[in-house]
């Protein structure tokens, strides 16, 4: 059955890229209301693809936002076990677009790589299950497994809806594991089983000072500088060594294991300073920068503004200042718990004369993490390693997937993070593109993982 399926990928290998380019070429930016007609398009070319495939039953979820393609074939019987396939055919603005060597919507392969917008995140890696079931389809006519498909319209912008979607139809999308392939490898050709997932909290404020800008010859000296304030704030929440000196922040953290600090150190790792132009790295005391990135949470400050941002010299007092923070969490820690933490801290440091207002970020999520010892996971990387012909390694990533948490806390199922993209992709930057050899070998994992369960 192997054999005649990989047989088929091969000889239709050109027709399914083209699909693929079709796929591609639809600007499904969920950012952009300007986009909404395209976003729907793309819902479109999904269903009507697991359609032609043969699949029992597809739908367009509709939502309050961008719709959700589900499908489900369910012929392979009651003995056989059912998965539920996530991936999202939303994607990011392409801009700047003067930074892309082709247009971001119209596919081009150069040096062995597709480059277009969405061709790694998610589009190209959702298609690879498509191409991998039309193949099983039309060589025995049937899937090996029952197989329920989640394609969603709005991963880019957080996925709003999708947590009540999936709650209130939980009957319908149930299953014995789910399978997730948003993410990548540590290198072009290492296989990597991605075990774990940090969650993801964090909160805007911004400090108030005087009602409105003013002189700072005159007032200097007798007003507070919001400016100054918040940079006094934000510097007592980390020490010089990376710890988060916000109470309670370490509390529920759930300690990485001598086992996990040896899988990560069996890892490939990406040289930081060579990648990120940095002169040196930093991490957590006690820690390597590879493990506080993968398994310890951190706090960052992501944006900081206010005051005058033009050419010269404007001699003020701002008015106010504002200050956008995100903690990517592990498992034991709660994100409402550490927001407030964050909130306290933020009004205790504060300093006098000025006033702060806080915004809570209203879509976090918990951290993930699977046993890499899973049956499921184990048959994962043995499929990944004789496609890839390297033993797989197993991982933590520091990003985010909150589906992945809300696929936990609704069903309770393991999911496999199998993803085939790679340090060079450039996902959200200009000149996007997915290898072409790891989508010819991550269709071949796909085939025997399929047919090893």
């Amino acid at each position: 059955m192997t054999e005649a399926v990989l047989k088929y990928l091969v000889d239709h290998r050109e027709e399914q890229l083209e699909a693929l380019n079709d796929f591609l070429r639809i600007p499904s930016v969920s950012t952009d209301s300007a986009f909404k007609d395209n976003v729907c398009e793309a819902a479109s070319f999904v269903s009507d693809y697991l359609k032609k495939i043969g699949f029992d039953r597809v739908e367009i979820e509709e939502t309050k936002g961008h719709p959700l393609v589900y499908g489900e074939w369910l012929g392979a019987g009651n003995d056989a076990p059912t998965v539920l396939v996530y991936g999202h055919y939303d994607v990011q603005p392409a801009d700047p677009l003067p930074l892309w060597e082709s247009d971001p919507f119209e596919p081009t392969v150069r040096n062995g790589r597709l480059f277009a917008r969405g061709a790694s995140d998610d589009k190209g890696q959702v298609f690879m299950y498509l191409a991998v079931f039309e193949a099983f389809m039309k060589t025995t006519g049937k899937l090996p497994i029952n197989v329920k498909v989640c394609i969603e319209g709005e991963e880019e912008i957080g996925s709003e809806h999708l947590y009540d979607l999936l709650q209130t139809k939980k009957a319908q999308f149930a299953a014995d594991f789910a399978m997730i392939s948003d993410s990548g490898m540590v290198t072009e050709e290492q296989p990597t089983i991605l075990y774990g997932l940090k969650g993801f909290t964090g909160l805007e404020f911004t400090i108030h000072g005087p009602a409105n800008d003013l002189h700072s010859g005159i007032y200097g000296g007798a007003i507070r500088n919001p400016l100054m304030a918040m940079a006094q704030v934000l510097a007592s929440m980390k020490d010089e060594h990376e710890v988060v000196l916000v109470d309670g922040f370490y509390d529920d953290v759930e300690p990485l294991t001598d086992e996990e600090r040896q899988l990560i150190t069996t890892a490939p790792s990406e040289d930081y300073i060579k990648t990120t132009g940095v002169s040196e790295t930093v991490s957590e005391a006690g820690y390597t920068a590879v493990e506080h990135t993968m398994g310890r949470p951190t706090l960052e400050v992501n944006g900081m503004f206010g005051g005058y941002q033009g050419e010269g010299t404007k001699t003020i007092i701002p008015a106010s200042a504002t200050a956008k923070l995100t903690c990517r969490l592990v498992p034991g820690q709660d994100p409402e718990k550490v927001q407030d933490g964050l909130v306290t801290h933020i009004e205790e440091n504060l300093p006098a004369g000025v006033t702060v207002e806080i915004e809570r970020e209203p879509l976090s999520a918990k951290a993930y993490k699977v046993d890499p010892n899973h049956p499921l996971i184990e048959k994962a990387a043995t499929s990944y390693s004789k496609a890839f012909n390297h033993p797989s390694v197993f991982v933590r990533m520091g990003g985010s997937i909150p589906v992945v948490e809300w696929i936990d806390d609704i069903f309770n199922i393991p999911i496999v993070l199998l993803g085939f993209g790679t340090p060079d992709d450039r996902l959200h930057s200009p000149n996007e593109s997915f290898l072409l050899a790891n989508f010819d070998r991550g269709l071949a994992t796909l085939v025997d993982y399929f047919n090893s369960i």
